[in-house]
């Protein structure tokens, strides 16, 4: 990526007040929390900084922060990160979300400082920085960045070779013409859709209304394309004329979805800045979103504690869904092979191993690690296409490729609960129990199914060519 990117738009300080809810109050219906732990980090755009800069991005963030207490708070903990902060004059407040928060589950919000203000001017500085961008991401919250006539010029006069990308809101400024693609959620489409009078066929689904409307406000805005997210829908890409795209979402459990558009839209811009095509960049930003989520939203990124920490240091997804689901006392389950060529018994033995655990993490026999063990000719497919198979499944809720034979250190740092192997175990050692073991997990042998084979497909194939290479 040639320069870093740049976030512009309106930073909260979000503070996340979590305890353990284990008893009901005497005197009320309510939960009892204690052990009161205060979380803070940025918010609004100030998160979609973070989370692209833990990644090891350069980031710039131009904001518009109060002259408080809370907008201090918030450009420490980005500085912590490695992000540049732009501070643009501003005479408002600086907006405070305090959620609280019972074993993981949002009970509560209490919000201050939510009073709109005004961009005060635009300095030399900002000009510098967009010009100098791979990529923008505008990350509209209402609090008046975007509203600024000044900046509004400034993004405008961006050259089209800079991919410009609007998270909107709906108290917010609209969109400035050209924009590569402005990303509203589905009930930010329906409320921008009624302000402007735009409506859908009368007798049209509920996708049907919505890729009507988002080509709607593609011509409203004059931008080029709109990317509306669906949740566990996935995504709609509208170009304004055409059949649209849809790009599905993996199916993940998900408890707080707080972020996920915010991810959705900072994966979007980093893919564009690396030159990769719309209808790509916004499947990729509808796994990454959902990854996010499945692995506990914003408690995937470190609270406080950890702001100084860099984002070679940050965990992958595996790691982050893992902790999530040892956090809330699940059960983490496990199982690992080449998986080259897929077949019926393959399937059959993750989803076996899905059912003992609230989540299966798969460990993948890289090629090099194929070869060693199956010999010169294998694997028949290479590790990525084998990933992106088995993140397919249903029942797969994470990959991990090792490149030993065996995959003993993958299970030391991810430590499941549970590791299940085939079924020609049953009543043998298996290999990986005694790491197992160092943590209390169990090594279990699943039911094996007769007859299939990634060998005897192979087999099966080459005597099939032979066969009819002898009849010619």
């Amino acid at each position: 990526m040639k320069g870093p990117l740049v976030i512009v738009g309106d930073a909260l300080l979000d503070i996340d007040l979590e305890g353990t809810a284990s008893r009901l109050a005497p005197d009320a219906p309510v939960p009892v929390l204690d052990g009161l732990v205060e979380h803070p980090r940025p918010g609004g755009a100030g998160l979609a900084a973070r989370m692209a800069a833990r990644e090891g991005h350069e980031v710039v963030l131009v904001t518009a922060l109060g002259t408080d207490d809370a907008g201090d708070r918030v450009e420490r903990l980005l500085r912590a990160d490695g992000v540049r902060v732009v501070r643009l004059p501003f005479d408002g407040p600086t907006s405070v979300k305090k959620r609280v928060l019972g074993s993981g589950q949002p009970l509560l919000r209490l919000d201050s400082g939510g009073e709109p203000g005004t961009v005060l001017g635009v300095p030399d500085e900002v000009r510098r920085v967009l010009t100098g961008a791979a990529a923008v991401l505008v990350a509209d919250y209402g609090r008046g960045v975007t509203a600024s006539p000044e900046l509004r010029e400034l993004l405008t006069s961006l050259p089209g070779r800079t991919p410009v990308v609007w998270d909107p809101h709906p108290r917010g400024s609209e969109p400035v013409p050209g924009v590569r693609v402005v990303t509203p959620n589905a009930a930010e489409v329906a409320q921008l859709c009624d302000r402007l009078g735009i409506a859908a066929h009368p007798g049209a689904s509920t996708l049907a209304a919505v890729g009507q409307q988002a080509e709607a406000l593609v011509r409203h805005w004059r931008v080029q394309a709109v990317a509306v997210t669906l949740g566990a829908g996935g995504a709609l890409l509208s170009y304004g004329r055409g059949t649209p795209v849809v790009a599905p979402a993996p199916e993940v459990h998900a408890i707080d979805p707080c972020g996920a558009g915010d991810r959705f839209a900072v994966t979007l811009a980093l893919r564009l800045a690396e030159g990769t095509v719309v209808t790509e960049a916004v499947q990729d930003a509808v796994v990454t979103a959902a990854h996010y989520v499945a692995a506990g939203g914003p408690s995937s990124i470190a609270p406080d504690q950890g702001a100084e920490r860099r984002a070679s240091d940050a965990p992958t997804s595996v790691d982050d869904l893992v902790r999530s689901v040892t956090a809330r006392g699940g059960v983490v389950a496990a199982t690992g092979g080449c998986f080259d060529l897929l077949h019926a018994g393959h399937v059959a033995t993750l989803r076996a191993a899905r059912r003992l655990g609230d989540c299966l993490v798969v460990c993948l026999n890289s090629d090099a690690s194929v070869r060693r063990l199956k010999g010169p000719s294998r694997p028949l497919v290479p590790a990525d296409d084998r990933v992106r198979v088995l993140e397919a499944l249903e029942c797969v809720d994470a990959v991990v490729v090792f490149d030993e034979d065996t995959p003993v250190e993958t299970l030391r740092r991810i430590r499941p609960h549970v590791w299940a192997k085939g079924g020609d175990y049953a009543g043998t050692d298996v290999p990986e129990s005694a790491v197992l073991a160092e943590w209390g997990g169990q090594a279990v042998a699943l039911p094996y199914l007769e007859g299939r084979s990634t060998t005897r497909l192979v087999r099966a194939v080459n005597r099939t060519v032979n066969e009819k290479e002898s009849t010619r």
